[in-house]
């Protein structure tokens, strides 16, 4: 009996592995090599480090705060660089310490979902030319489904899609998202949870992993200056890594081929 459940065992292991071993052979068959997105999160507030951001190489997605100073300015030129634009949507923190941070717009568990519904609509048009959202924090507001529900089901109307930050690893927005039939994404590397080039170049060398592992990868960072220097150094250079750097927009149309309809571009 105890050889026998020892084979099960190890049969079902051996399943396991083929079916993993299969889904990432088929992420990767839809490019002709790994593909990575790069998004650059919390524009809007800071002046030279923001223009700095626009002028990295290639087709990066710029994430703008709603209401910030700079935010009209941002989008307008990211999008006649020709890059994409989302909103960077302020959510509800677990440690209240960091909900100072949060800026205009923020959305939180106390909201009525008529006042929910209405910030999140003030937010998306606060910014022409969004094709999606990502959380900015959220590390609360994320893990709660009867508001991740009224989000998707406001996204889905809008034909906007959504990018988890993975801010929180209770997040329930995947399953949400799945069941609003919204199209979905979400970060696999955060490129600058420190300050220092050093460490911030062995993260993109990770998202290069990553993506050489599953066939694409995600990665977040901020318009820091070590973050752009190290990003307009290996940019300029990305074909030696053996890697493509695609549009966010590319990333979303791949993974979900069956979207019923194109995305919104708002204006």
């Amino acid at each position: 009996m105890l050889i026998k459940g020892y084979i099960k065992s190890r049969t079902r292991y051996f399943l396991l592995f083929l079916f993993i071993t299969s889904i990432q052979c088929l992420q990767a068959e839809h490019f002709d090599t790994p593909v990575i997105s790069i998004i650059i999160d919390d524009l809007g507030y800071r002046g030279t480090d923001d223009l700095n951001a626009l002028s990295l190489p290639g087709p990066i997605t710029y994430a703008i705060m709603p209401h910030a100073p700079n935010s009209l300015k941002i989008s307008e030129i990211a999008k006649q660089s020709g890059n994409n634009v989302i909103l960077h949507l302020p959510m509800e923190a677990i440690e209240k310490s960091k909900n100072k941070y949060l800026g205009p717009g923020a959305l939180k568990i106390d909201m009525s979902e008529n006042i929910f519904i209405s910030t999140l609509s003030n937010n998306i048009h606060s910014i022409p030319n969004i094709i999606g959202v990502n959380n900015h924090m959220g590390s609360l507001l994320t893990n709660q489904i009867e508001q991740m529900e009224w989000l998707m089901d406001y996204l889905y109307l809008r034909k906007i899609f959504y990018v988890d930050s993975l801010t929180s690893s209770s997040t329930v927005t995947r399953e949400i998202a799945n069941k609003k039939n919204v199209p979905y994404l979400e970060r696999d590397v955060f490129l600058d949870n420190y300050r220092d080039t050093e460490y911030i170049d062995s993260q993109f060398k990770l998202l290069i992993s990553v993506a050489k592992r599953k066939g694409s990868a995600i990665a977040i960072g901020h318009p820091h200056p070590e973050t752009i220097k190290v990003l307009k150094l290996n940019l300029q250079k990305i074909e030696t890594f053996g890697v493509k750097l695609i549009s966010l927009k590319d990333m979303i149309e791949d993974r979900h081929p069956n979207i019923n309809s194109k995305l919104t571009l708002l204006k």
